[in-house]
């Protein structure tokens, strides 16, 4: 499994203790991942054998409960088992017991490649593919929009870090792959998000390829469909003769309130891809501008002349979940934002983010005021003007 997402070695899976594993939920995720049950003794142990031909002699012996005495060697007996195994899917099972997961898989047709080559950019498009889907799922969690642009955008990718992928498995050619998403914290969310903006969007494109008309890809931004999901379903399907996302609840979990144990998997084909395409760049289109009052730290200023307006570059510290903003101000402002800078002080300005260039430049930009700040953040805020001195003259009025 790999740790954070999306490194490529494998990092080694730790065993978990045989105390701090439900029988049952080792039960359930041997099953999900293609291990079959051979017989036992009824009510009180089932023996599993790994999926696929060269599972050779491994098996399992898998108590059923607790109840028994000898309940605790045999899941350790178990662990060790799968430890040791170098099934794929046996990785994947303890991935499911570490960390309590919901699981997401993605499927692609693609052709059958005779080398290595082209398999490994299959891989590496299916990776890509997932993560951006991901992301949009993750983005749509913290508020719906048809487009973010670099809205949320460092708070979702921070809660992607400690999702976990499967390996890809021998022969899938850049077919399959999977995806761990802890229910702690934000997963959850974003797991749910994911599946209802998945849906609303097949049953737009569905909509769309009947009637032409786009009014169900309107009303799927309120289940979290956006520009950022069309552009990563879209890599997902180009290229292939169809593609396919499931989801699996962690079985420590449970479902969410009001969804299926086993939801269905959400497939798109080629033909859906004109409806994705015009539907993003309508997204774009119609999202507004959003009225805000930002704090952020000058981190460079630019103008032609000793004089008149300037444009201004902030980090954002409030306001707005963007990192950065361009800002273009008066000649008043630019200097209060000037001295503002050489004395290590943020400023608060007021204005509307663009949705043009992805909600980073604030449009009709006023009212700039220094703001206070403890001593701690101004010492940093002067330490980093310090190390960029090369900012004094465009920051004085000087240079082009």
């Amino acid at each position: 499994m790999d740790r954070p997402w999306p490194q490529d070695d494998p990092a080694p899976l730790s065993v978990p203790r045989p105390d701090e594993v439900d029988p049952a939920v080792l039960g359930a995720l041997l099953a999900r991942h293609g291990w079959r049950r051979r017989g036992g003794a009824p009510g009180a142990y089932a023996r599993w054998t790994p999926p696929g031909r060269g599972a050779g002699g491994t098996s399992l012996l898998v108590p059923e409960s607790r109840d028994f005495p000898d309940s605790g060697d045999l899941l350790g007996e178990a662990l060790m088992a799968l430890g040791r195994s170098a099934a794929p899917s046996a990785r994947e099972v303890l991935t499911g017991l570490a960390v309590p997961s919901d699981e997401i898989r993605w499927w692609r047709e693609v052709p059958e490649s005779p080398g290595g080559t082209s398999a490994w950019t299959a891989q590496e498009r299916l990776r890509a593919a997932a993560r951006d889907t991901l992301l949009a799922g993750a983005l749509a969690a913290r508020g719906r929009a048809g487009y973010y642009g670099a809205r949320h955008r460092r708070a979702a990718e921070a809660s992607l870090e400690r999702v976990l992928t499967g390996p890809p498995g021998a022969g899938s050619g850049g077919r399959e792959l999977t995806v761990f998403v802890p229910v702690e914290e934000e997963g959850r969310a974003t797991a749910v998000t994911l599946l209802r903006a998945l849906y609303a969007l097949r049953d737009a494109a569905d909509y769309h390829r009947t009637t032409g008309g786009m009014e169900a890809y309107d009303a799927a931004i309120a289940a979290g469909a956006s520009r950022e999901l069309t552009e990563a379903v879209i890599a997902l399907v180009q290229g292939t003769e169809g593609a396919r996302v499931a989801l699996e609840w962690s079985p420590a979990a449970g479902p969410p309130p009001g969804f299926a144990a086993r939801p269905d998997p959400v497939e798109f084909s080629p033909g859906d891809l004109p409806g994705l395409r015009e539907a993003g760049a309508r997204y774009v289109r119609d999202e507004p501008s959003v009225p805000v009052c930002l704090t952020g730290a000058v981190v460079r200023l630019r103008r032609t002349g000793p004089g008149g307006p300037g444009a201004v570059r902030l980090r954002v510290l409030s306001g707005a979940e963007v990192a950065q903003v361009r800002i273009t101000l008066d000649e008043e402002d630019y200097r209060i934002a000037g001295h503002a800078h050489l004395v290590g002080l943020p400023i608060r300005v007021r204005g509307r983010l663009e949705s043009r260039g992805g909600f980073r430049r604030l449009s009709g930009a006023g009212g700039v005021t220094p703001v206070q700040v403890d001593e701690a953040e101004r010492d940093r805020l002067v330490k980093s003007l310090q190390e960029n001195l090369d900012f004094f003259e465009e920051a004085c009025g000087g240079g082009p």
